[in-house]
C-alpha cells in the first residue's frame, strides 16, 4: 500500500515525546536513524543489549501514516499531541506502493568474500562462473536484516575466515562466534571445514535466526547457540567477534578466556581511529596484533599466547 511520510530532525531528549506524539495520532510506523550518517558514530547501535535503546545525540525520525492522510490536518493533531514540540519542521511526501519483500530481495544478490566464500539468498544460484565444486556457500534468508554480509564489518571477518581455511587452520576446528547475529560468520566457519561452530548472542531473536539459518544450510547437528548464560564454559583455537569496539574492550577478559592458547582471534564492529584502544585491551594476551581496514571500519586479529 503507499504511504504518507512524515519525516523530521531531533533530539535524544525530544525523541520520546515526538514518537509518543506520533503513536498518538496513529502513525503506522517510526523508525529513527543518525542525523550524520556521513561521519558514522559508534551509537549506531547494531547489537544492543536486551531492551536497551540507545540512541545519537541528533537523529532524524521518520513516520509513516496512510496515503490519504491530510497534511495540514496531520500537523493539527500534532500539535494538539503535544504543543510543546516545534511541527514547522516536518517534511511530506508520498511514498509508492511496492512489494517491500521484492525490492529487498532484488538488492540482495550472491557476494563472493575472499577466494570460496560466498553469501547467496536462498532463492539465488551461483553466479556463471563460480567454480561450485569448490565454494563454499553460505546461504541466507533476505527477510532477516541483520548479518547478511553487505556491512563491511562482516566482509572482514569472511575474508579472514577464508583465508584461514586457505592455510588449513579451520579444518575439523572448533569455531566460536561471539555476538552471531544471524549466525553468518559460524556458518561460513562450517562451510569452510570448521568441525564445530559455537554462536552467543544477548538477543534472543539473533540466537532464533542462527539456528533457523543452520537449518537452511543442513548443518544445525554441528551449530549450537547460546544465550550468555547458558553459554557452556570452553576454549577454542578460533575465536571471531563482530560487534562494537567499546563492548570488545568492556569484554576484553571475557573473549580473551574463550581464545586457547595458540588460538586465533578477530575482532570487528571498530571504526577507524577506534583500533588503538582495542589493540591495547587485548595486548597483554595476544601476539601478532594487526589491524586492517575496510572503508571506515576495522578488523584486529591476534594469536592468543601460550
Amino acid at each position: 500500500m503507499p504511504f504518507l511520510e512524515l519525516t523530521l530532525p531531533c533530539t535524544e531528549l525530544q525523541q520520546p515525546r515526538y514518537e509518543r506524539a506520533l503513536e498518538d495520532v496513529g502513525a503506522l510506523a517510526v523508525t529513527l536513524a543518525d542525523a550524520h550518517a556521513d561521519a558514522p558514530d559508534e551509537q549506531a547501535i547494531f547489537e544492543p543489549g536486551v531492551g536497551e535503546q540507545p540512541l545519537w545525540g541528533e537523529m532524524v525520525l521518520t513516520a509513516l501514516f496512510p496515503a490519504e492522510t491530510p497534511r495540514e490536518l496531520l500537523l493539527h493533531a500534532l500539535s494538539a499531541a503535544d504543543a510543546g514540540l516545534d511541527w514547522s519542521r516536518a517534511e511530506f511526501r508520498d511514498v509508492a506502493d511496492q512489494d517491500w519483500e521484492r525490492a529487498w530481495m532484488d538488492q540482495y544478490v550472491p557476494l563472493q568474500f575472499g577466494r570460496r566464500t560466498w553469501i547467496v539468498p536462498w532463492n539465488h544460484d551461483l553466479p556463471d562462473g563460480a567454480d561450485a565444486a569448490d565454494a563454499a556457500v553460505v546461504r541466507l534468508d533476505p527477510g532477516l536484516a541483520f548479518g547478511s554480509g553487505t556491512h563491511p564489518t562482516t566482509a572482514l571477518c569472511l575474508q579472514w575466515l577464508d583465508g584461514l581455511a586457505d592455510a588449513g587452520a579451520l579444518r575439523d576446528a572448533r569455531v566460536l562466534d561471539f555476538g552471531c547475529g544471524s549466525g553468518i560468520l559460524a556458518l561460513a566457519a562450517l562451510k569452510l571445514g570448521a568441525a564445530q561452530a559455537i554462536g552467543v548472542d544477548n538477543d534472543p531473536q539473533a540466537v532464533t535466526a542462527t539456528r533457523d539459518n543452520a537449518q537452511r544450510n543442513g548443518v544445525d547437528d554441528r551449530l549450537e547457540v547460546y544465550l550468555p548464560d547458558d553459554e557452556p564454559a570452553a576454549t577454542y583455537p578460533v575465536v571471531v567477534a563482530n560487534i562494537l569496539a567499546s563492548a570488545l574492550v568492556a569484554l576484553a577478559d571475557t573473549i580473551t578466556a574463550r581464545v586457547a592458547p595458540g588460538g586465533v582471534l578477530a575482532m570487528s564492529g571498530i571504526l577507524a581511529g577506534q583500533e588503538d584502544e582495542v589493540i591495547a585491551a587485548y595486548a597483554a594476551h595476544f601476539d601478532d596484533l594487526r589491524a586492517d581496514r575496510l572503508d571506515d571500519w576495522m578488523r584486529v586479529t591476534g594469536v592468543r599466547r601460550r
